[in-house]
């Protein structure tokens, strides 16, 4: 018994000697990252007018090589050109602290992109605060321009604007581990407005992107990334609110959180798949908020060859928005056969307007792009290559109706005449007219839909739900509101279609 307790009692007192040697740990860790150092130390100057890159990256590079801690920022305008983020230091930006990006497009590095702040293999770093960075991207960008009239810079300038990679975007991070995004206000890229390319264990919460300064400004661009949180944010951009992509066929997107923000877009609020090589899994978009965009609030999207699966969408919020959800599988590469599969979307209500609904934002979303007669929700997968286990519960869409007949040319007697173009670049209104005004669906199986409200305002000469080869699938609960629309057996018209239970 003496030999129980004396055995135990030591294996107690190495416990706690642990447990008070991580704490020693920690509390050495907290008080060495906590060491604040003031930009003016390093001869960064606040005028707005005095170049500071130099300055600047001496700071982090000091900061650095003592272990760590963070550079400070207090109210005044900091000019600068790229800077290189290493491991252990933090920009901290206090409130009234603007960090402005220069006007001179040689002042901007670039490795895979060029870009105002960039961090490539390391481990530990963040931007936090109460401050501004400020891209000034449409100056950069019209020097840009110039740089290129004036034949100095080569490039192959189509649809009048600089290659996305000539422009600086103002965050890009690669293969780095351990990164927060706090509170901070980020404006006016020249491009994309943040990268995060294979980075790990990645935090962005409450910041605030009001990016409508030139083309191509995605909100935030998260690529192959692996465990990232995105969350209590507000996002408005001239191009993709938050999209997921996947360069790399060898890597994908997984563990990813998306909550609690509030996104605009000219383009698509959340979006997967404008690159989809490698692929996407294990990711949550819950309780967010989308008003004013172009296209869909959510769009899902696997054509390039990789995989999409454990997907879930709940509680969503969409105020005048051009489409409400979009699943695509295609094919841009011959012989790339992607795979789309176990996506959930419940407790959705998004609102539907008659006309464009990003009128008087800059830089709006084409006029030529737009299709006639919009269907909200449209899965379009592929013959032989079937988007399969998706279920939409508890839905809820608002739609203006009076789609006009004369603009048919998808009736429901050639739905064979719709193109596949598993080739083209993704969107909604790819197809342009389609022949459902609530739910389109093509080349699908194991479909659950329940509890499913479709109102339109006004007669729409359209079906409300199509399905065309679509088998083994159920619809429970499909409530259809819509002048004229009395017979509810006659809600769903089904062609080459097998297996298909409705309740």
């Amino acid at each position: 018994m003496l030999a129980y307790y004396l055995k135990n009692t030591i294996q107690f007192a190495v416990s706690i000697k642990k447990v008070f040697a991580v704490t020693i740990l920690f509390l050495q860790s907290f008080q060495l990252y906590a060491k604040d150092y003031p930009a003016s130390l390093f001869g960064i100057y606040s005028d707005g007018t005095s170049l500071n890159t130099r300055s600047i990256q001496a700071g982090i590079d000091y900061i650095n090589a003592n272990g760590g801690g963070r550079l400070v920022f207090y109210v005044g305008r900091y000019l600068t050109g790229s800077i290189h983020l290493k491991s252990n230091v933090t920009i901290h930006l206090e409130e009234g602290a603007v960090l402005a990006g220069s006007l001179n497009p040689y002042d901007y590095d670039k490795k895979m992109f060029t870009a105002m702040i960039l961090a490539y293999d390391q481990d530990s770093i963040g931007i936090t605060g109460q401050g501004v960075i400020d891209g000034q991207g449409r100056t950069v960008a019209r020097n840009v321009v110039h740089l290129i009239h004036s034949g100095v810079l080569k490039d192959r300038f189509r649809n009048d604007r600089p290659q996305e990679d000539q422009r600086p975007m103002i965050i890009s991070f690669r293969n780095c581990k351990n990164v927060a995004i706090k509170g901070i206000t980020i404006r006016n890229a020249a491009s994309w407005v943040q990268t995060y390319d294979q980075c790990k264990n990645l935090v962005i919460d409450s910041i605030r992107v009001d990016s409508r300064a030139y083309w191509n400004n995605d909100g935030i661009d998260i690529v192959d990334c692996d465990g990232v949180r995105i969350t209590n944010s507000f996002i408005d951009a001239a191009d993709d609110g938050i999209c997921l992509k996947s360069h790399d066929d060898k890597a994908f997107c997984n563990n990813i959180y998306i909550r609690n923000n509030t996104i605009r877009s000219s383009a698509n609020a959340i979006k997967f798949g404008t690159v989809s090589y490698g692929g996407f899994r294990n990711i949550r978009i819950i309780n967010n908020k989308v008003f004013d965009t172009y296209r869909s609030a959510v769009a899902l999207e696997c054509v390039d060859g990789g995989f999409l699966e454990n997907v879930e969408v709940d509680t969503l919020v969409a105020i005048n928005t051009g489409n409400a959800i979009f699943l695509r599988l295609g094919e841009r590469a011959p012989g790339r056969k992607g795979k789309f599969e176990k996506v959930k979307i419940s407790n959705v209500t998004i609102d539907i307007p008659a006309t464009k609904p990003d009128v008087g934002y800059e830089y709006e979303g084409p006029i030529e792009d737009m299709p006639r007669n919009i269907s909200p929700i449209v899965i379009a997968g592929l013959p032989g290559q079937l988007i399969n286990d998706v279920s939409f519960n508890n839905i809820k869409i608002n739609y203006p109706g009076g789609g006009n007949a004369f603009f048919a040319n998808a009736s429901l007697d050639r739905l064979d005449s719709i193109p596949e173009i598993p080739e083209k670049y993704p969107d909604f209104s790819m197809f342009k007219e389609l022949p459902a005004w609530g739910i389109y669906i093509r080349h699908a199986k194991g479909l659950q839909f329940s509890n499913i409200t479709l109102n339109a305002a006004k007669k729409d000469y359209r079906s409300p739900i199509v399905l065309h080869d679509v088998h083994q699938s159920q619809f429970s609960g499909i409530n259809v509101d819509a002048p004229g629309q009395t017979n509810q057996k006659k809600n769903i018209h089904m062609y080459k279609s097998s297996g298909i239970v409705t309740k």
